[in-house]
């Protein structure tokens, strides 16, 4: 999948081909951002469209070709593998190219340690990759949980309960990714592992936001690359912990999971969460898939401010991309990231 993004229009397919002719005159403006989406499969369409919309709202006068890749070793349905051959291109094509910044997601785990997923060895792969041929890169996740294992062997710590809501963050270091941030950044996180503060400080990280509740929140590294990563998930929409919660709650009531999934924080309005917690008792008394036709109406708190921390952070992550693309020469390095 390849798109451009040119002053709020998303253009895509074979319209690229008579809009290159005219970008010549304003190649200075131009930006190559690669997406490597390893998002699961209930995601993986979600996920393109959220960093779309992120990058056609902080890209002002600058046109972005946005591509899209997944890691051929993340396994998939028939349904997302097709769409993932038919529409995203080869990630041995990011090799042979020129590219400004890229945004790495993680996927689901499968392995109780993240170097025993089968897909661990394309990841660091690209991990390297990146370090010296990308202005900047984004590590989201579980993807910033697997970098900082592979470059500085720093292990993520199990939570008692999974890290899951939005919640309120401040910066604590003044640096361009935060500029003209509102305070408090609210982002939603979900995970059930962490990143321990001294453990990136005593590596050499710079963290740059954290939240007294769920921990570290960005922190980043410089390389040849500038290696941005994310704890939480800023480019989430509004509904996106709904559908997680409610497939976690489907996934108990099929017994695919033992525990019930606690509330997300600080996201349901509190009419909401009272319903909620009536259903949970009902839920564990009554464990059967059925269940899920007697949820009730879901709303959320009106202060969740979806998307408004993204909206800072790539605005300034592409201004950072923009004032060095013109610096960075890239030799191409094909074959580095060829699948196995």
């Amino acid at each position: 999948m390849t798109i451009l993004i040119d002053r709020d229009q998303v253009i895509a397919g074979p319209a690229l081909v008579p809009a290159a002719r005219d970008l010549a005159r304003d190649a200075d403006a131009e930006l190559t951002i690669g997406l490597i989406n390893n998002m699961p499969d209930p995601a993986l369409k979600a996920t393109e469209r959220q960093f779309m919309k992120l990058l056609q709202a902080a890209a002002g006068p600058r046109r972005i070709r946005f591509h899209c890749f997944s890691l051929p070793s993340v396994k998939r349905s028939p349904e997302a593998k097709w769409h993932v051959e038919s529409e995203y291109s080869d990630l041995s094509d990011l090799a042979r190219g020129k590219f400004d910044g890229l945004i790495v997601t993680g996927a689901e785990p499968i392995a109780s340690e993240l170097d025993q997923e089968p897909y661990w060895q394309d990841l660091t792969n690209l991990i390297d990759w990146a370090k010296t041929s990308t202005r900047s890169t984004i590590w989201s996740c579980l993807a910033a949980h697997a970098a900082v294992l592979h470059l500085d062997g720093i292990e993520r710590r199990r939570l008692p309960a999974k890290c899951h809501g939005v919640f309120d963050c401040e910066v604590v270091t003044s640096d361009s990714l935060t500029h003209a941030a509102p305070a408090p950044l609210k982002v939603s996180h979900s995970r059930l592992n962490e990143i321990a503060e001294s453990d990136l400080v005593q590596a050499g990280y710079q963290v740059l936001t954290r939240s007294a509740q769920a921990g570290v929140d960005v922190f980043v590294r410089q390389y040849a690359s500038r290696f941005v990563f994310f704890q939480g998930h800023p480019e989430y929409d509004a509904l996106s912990l709904q559908r997680e919660y409610l497939r976690d709650i489907g996934r108990y009531l099929t017994r695919q999971r033992e525990n019930y999934p606690r509330l997300p924080v600080s996201y349901f309005d509190a009419a909401t969460e009272e319903k909620l917690a009536r259903f949970e008792k009902k839920a564990t008394h009554q464990r059967h898939p059925a269940l899920t036709n007697e949820l009730p109406r879901l709303n959320l708190r009106a202060d969740i401010g979806a998307g408004n921390a993204a909206a800072v952070l790539f605005r300034n992550w592409l201004r950072h991309l923009g004032e060095g693309a013109d610096a960075l020469a890239v030799a191409p390095s094909e074959g580095v990231l060829a699948p196995r």
